[in-house]
């Protein structure tokens, strides 16, 4: 059976993370496997050749106290993801989650997302905000790597949880959208709430079908349909916010290449600016 794996590294999104994960986990009716990285660099060591400066002997002794410290530091490591892992699986068990298995893995996140994708229906993570200049918010570079590697639904989750009640779709018109609108229709995870389908564009004709066409394919939702007009990552977050809207959901990375390594791409500037979860689809 595929599994929810939500990933938590004990920062401060990590009980957000669990809240969502376990939020989605009842939807779907599908168990949680609560996922931990020990993401280990073994070029940061601070291991250092000194059999240059000093006796062989004493060498030989600084090496061996170097190697004990190192393998103290990869147990209290373990240590404190096995104690994350158990706090993260009582929250998502309080929630209502009966079947939470835990995972604990060495290596890099994102090859731990591919290896474990084929069983897997939906991956919820949090952000790292980084404030490297004085007023700017950039994405976490790993999130984003996890986005574009993965085949999977990836909900992000938002600094503090909010229960989704409503939901927005920013709609572009492309093959991406479309298919994230397709997979939309048939799940239960958003069943019951309410839907906002928004483009933004300038009016043409081609923003109007594309509208029209995604309305009829989420009749179920029954969508309020809007045109925005301006920079979609300005005015799909200002409409977020004046509706008062729980969930933005959206396509992942859909523009082409050189937009992104000109300006970034819209998903990864919403993310990084959007006050909710977000679900990213492919």
């Amino acid at each position: 059976m595929q599994k929810l794996r939500a990933c938590v590294d004990g920062a401060a999104y990590t009980p957000s993370v669990c809240d969502l994960a376990a939020w989605a986990a009842l939807r779907l009716e599908i168990p949680v496997e609560l996922l931990h990285v020990l993401d280990r660099h073994p070029e940061h060591a601070p291991v250092m050749d000194f059999s240059g400066s000093i006796g062989l002997g004493a060498s030989e002794a600084l090496l061996s106290q170097l190697s004990e410290l190192d393998e103290q530091r990869s147990r209290l490591a373990q240590e404190h993801g096995r104690q994350l892992l158990e706090g993260a699986r009582t929250r998502v068990a309080a929630a209502g989650v009966t079947a939470v298995d835990l995972r604990q893995r060495h290596g890099a996140l994102v090859d731990t997302l591919l290896d474990v994708q084929a069983q897997t229906r939906l991956f919820v993570l949090g952000q790292h905000y980084h404030l490297d200049t004085p007023g700017k918010v950039h994405l976490d570079h790993t999130l984003e790597r996890a986005i574009r590697a993965v085949q999977q639904p990836v909900l992000v989750a938002a600094e503090a949880f909010r229960e989704p009640r409503s939901f927005l779709i920013a709609f572009d018109g492309s093959q991406t959208g479309r298919k994230m609108v397709d997979k939309l229709a048939m799940s239960p995870l958003l069943s019951g709430l309410s839907c906002h389908l928004v483009n933004v564009s300038h009016g043409n004709s081609e923003a109007g079908e594309a509208l029209e066409w995604a309305k009829a394919a989420l009749q179920r939702f029954d969508p309020t349909v809007r045109i925005l007009s301006g920079e979609p990552e300005v005015a799909i977050i200002d409409y977020l916010r004046e509706q008062d809207l729980d969930l933005l959901v959206m396509g992942a990375y859909g523009h082409s290449r050189i937009r992104q390594l000109i300006i970034g791409s819209t998903t990864a500037s919403l993310l990084r600016s959007s006050p909710v979860a977000a679900l990213v689809l492919r």
